[in-house]
């Protein structure tokens, strides 16, 4: 018997020495990471995010997965309810094994999982959330955020303002955490640039609850030089189409925020805006390098084209498996401290999660909209490096609470 017993652990080391790495790695207990997000309120913005992650989740984990362990994401959905996804996170920390948490769109979501994060002492990858508060005036030490903030966005919009000769300016966002940031943001940075415009008029109607007949009235009264716009889903697709009808952009600059996404202009189809000038994500042109090498991938995986939540989900993972390998662990403080001024290569370039603040520098896109073939696109585009649009450091001090 117990030459039989030796004879039969010979063969299965054997066996394991012959097993590609790949192979090894999915033998061993996953490192399970916790997805909360509005998968079903938000479907046709999450669906390309979750397509993104499981992109990335393959590649890593057909390279031998991190630290010779396969990588495993839990999808929650939290209908789109900051109550909801507390309760979903604390299940996945205490009774799915998740050594941390990443997800949500809507910020103030993001917000109350940040909240919560901070007290569990869990970390947490704000993978789209956009809200400023969430890494300056409510950040803390347990919570990171991988997208360009909505200051960081929106300054490079107002960058490209001050080039022009408009001088009163009329805004319309969403009557939240997010609308209100953007506004603030973008007369902050724009005013720093030009200290001559004049904001005349400001519009808040509630998320998805547009009236857009009657903000396009309120907007045209005030007879700006310039809109700046950060409505988004169907309330955008609602003011793009009252507003083109009734004229409102004739003549006019407008800037939107997140307009040249695809998620947002897919949807209008040959009624896109032409001519605004929008963040968003040109996919189309991106055919060299780490940009052209992830369309492709995604391309040949779905038979689809990336969204910018596409490309967000698959930088999620790519900054998670890092921050792990960095590590060398998945305990929570050595998972924190490991975030802390990585590096991550993304299909973006290489972006740095700042410890003075747990941003990242990832940047983004700045075009032109047009109509092609039936579908609004970014043309004339530039990528613009996160670095380059952030408050100092003196500035982020003052705003970041006392740790």
């Amino acid at each position: 018997m117990k030459r039989k017993s030796f004879l039969k652990g010979l063969l299965g080391f054997a066996t394991l020495a012959a097993m590609p790495i790949a192979t090894i790695a999915n033998a061993q207990e996953a490192i399970v990471i916790g997805e909360i997000n509005h998968y079903k309120r938000m479907a046709a913005f999450t669906a390309p995010y979750k397509q993104g992650i499981e992109l990335a989740l393959e590649e890593i984990n057909g390279d031998g997965g991190v630290m010779g362990r396969p990588l495993e994401f839990i999808f929650r959905d939290d209908q789109g309810e900051p109550g909801e996804a507390i309760k979903i996170a604390e299940e996945l920390m205490s009774n799915e094994g998740a050594v941390m948490l990443t997800g949500t769109i809507l910020s103030n979501v993001g917000l109350a999982i940040s909240s919560y994060a901070a007290e569990k002492e869990y970390v947490y990858l704000a993978s789209e959330p956009l809200a400023d508060a969430l890494v300056w005036s409510a950040g803390n030490p347990y919570t990171f955020r991988l997208r360009a903030s909505t200051y960081m966005q929106a300054a490079m919009l107002a960058e490209e303002a001050a080039k022009t000769d408009a001088v009163t300016y009329a805004t319309i966002a969403p009557n939240y955490a997010y609308g209100k940031d953007a506004v603030a943001a973008f007369k902050d940075a724009l005013t720093r640039l030009r200290p001559d415009v004049e904001f005349v008029a400001e519009q808040w109607p509630g998320v998805f609850k547009i009236d857009a007949g009657a903000e396009v009235q309120a907007l045209e009264r005030s007879k700006p030089d310039a809109i700046y716009n950060v409505t988004f889903g169907t309330d955008l697709a609602k003011f793009v189409r009252e507003g083109t009808d009734r004229g409102l952009f004739d003549g006019r600059n407008v800037y939107g925020l997140l307009s040249g996404e695809p998620e947002y202009m897919d949807p209008l189809g040959d009624e896109a805006p032409e001519g605004w000038t929008v963040t968003g994500y040109p996919w189309q042109d991106m055919t060299d390098g780490p940009e052209g090498e992830f369309v492709a991938a995604y391309q040949a995986r779905y038979d689809d084209y990336p969204r910018i939540g596409s490309l967000v989900g698959y930088m999620t993972v790519q900054s998670i498996a890092a921050a792990l390998e960095k590590a060398g662990s998945t305990e929570g403080e050595a998972i924190r401290a490991a975030f802390e001024d990585l590096t991550v290569a993304t299909p973006m370039g290489d972006i740095l999660f700042r410890s003075i603040d747990n941003q990242s520098t990832a940047g983004a896109y700045v075009g032109t909209t047009t109509v092609r073939d039936g579908k609004g696109i970014m043309v004339d585009w530039v990528y613009k490096d996160g670095a380059d649009y952030l408050l100092s450091d003196e500035e982020v001090m003052a705003l970041r609470p006392a740790e």
